[in-house]
């Protein structure tokens, strides 16, 4: 009896982490300027990962930000609201604290819903796994013309 407790427990806490991992990032604000998307915290071997994207979504271009330990950052999909997908081939090495060139996204300002990227951790003195940041550029231009 306390086997199968023990294995529920460890079931619930193992939905409660994959279901809170998966957390969409609500942008709350809709000044124009940088906003942060999304964050992760990347291994040593290749990972692909999805961030989602609801609330003030509109942005014109991305950045990615790295600190703890730099990053081989190989490609992105970004999908819009509108079923349009945008491949971004990037093969670019990032070192910590270091950033990303800046991504134009196709159409200037458009709805995201949610960017994949993939990526890997390179090798460091430290092993330390690095933190990758995802922000996002809103111009507003819809706004000025009104």
């Amino acid at each position: 009896m306390k086997r199968i407790a023990i294995l529920l427990l460890l079931a619930v806490a193992g939905s409660y982490t994959t279901a809170n991992a998966q957390t969409p990032k609500v942008v709350v604000s809709d000044k124009t300027g940088w906003h942060k998307i999304g964050e992760t915290t990347v291994s040593f071997e290749r990972e692909r990962d999805e961030i989602l994207v609801i609330g003030a979504d509109k942005f014109a271009q991305l950045q990615f930000k790295v600190t703890e330990a730099p990053i081989d950052l190989r490609q992105m999909e970004v999908y819009y609201e509108n079923g349009d997908k945008q491949p971004v081939t990037i093969r670019e090495t990032v070192k910590a604290p270091g950033e990303s060139r800046v991504i134009d996204l196709n159409g200037g300002e458009r709805t995201i819903k949610k960017i994949v990227f993939e990526y890997k951790t390179l090798p460091n003195r430290k092993d330390d796994k690095a933190r990758v940041e995802i922000w996002g550029l809103k111009t507003n231009t819809d706004k000025k013309t009104k």
